[in-house]
């Protein structure tokens, strides 16, 4: 007689009633032990007693849980490709207006600001941080500008943005705080442009 084995069952896979808790938890550690590139979902699922499935049924990608498991506000990984896949001179613009436009969000602003003097202040935080940006911001943008020194140029926009982002609402430097986004658009954006395309 042949043996069978019992067929899957679809849906949400087995886990406990705090199995979300407990992934958020062990991602929190693995991320700290290993930075960014050093963990993974698998690894995230072990830690917590977990399987890989229920790690991505609760949270999607390693971004998405990242994001969670340290308070990211905003998702370049998911909006900066629909944005430098646009019309190509208005890149820097759009994406200046982008991250300028989010901050003005109260919910993002405080998010974001809490988390950038964390990871300035902090050698667990900040290579995380670093690492994020790395794979999922400039790593995306180089990737869709293929030209040899992509990596270059995606890495000095993200410089021009974060400089921009703790000048004006880490720092809140006087006239910068208080321009006017479309004024700060126009100013900035042709330089991340000419950092992407010249």
């Amino acid at each position: 007689m042949t043996e069978h084995t019992a067929p899957r069952r679809r849906g949400r896979p087995r886990g406990g009633t705090d199995s979300r808790e407990r992934i958020l938890a062990a991602a929190v550690d693995e991320f700290g032990e290993q930075g960014y590139d050093g963990s993974t979902v698998r690894s995230i699922a072990g830690r917590a007693g977990v399987d890989s499935a229920l790690v991505h049924h609760y949270f999607g990608t390693k971004a998405d849980l990242f994001a969670e498991a340290v308070g990211i506000p905003l998702r370049p990984d998911i909006d900066v490709p629909g944005i430098v896949a646009g019309p190509r001179d208005e890149v820097g613009e759009r994406l200046v207006r982008y991250v300028l436009e989010a901050f003005e969000r109260p919910e993002v602003r405080r998010r974001g600001v809490m988390l950038i003097r964390t990871a300035l202040g902090s050698r667990v935080t900040s290579p995380l941080l670093a690492g994020f940006l790395a794979r999922e911001l400039i790593g995306r943008i180089a990737k869709l500008l293929a030209v040899p020194d992509a990596e270059l140029r995606a890495t000095l926009v993200a410089s021009q943005i974060a400089g921009l982002i703790v000048t004006r609402y880490v720092l809140a430097l006087g006239p910068l705080a208080a321009a006017d986004i479309g004024d700060l658009v126009h100013r900035v954006g042709p330089t991340v442009q000419r950092y992407l395309f010249d």
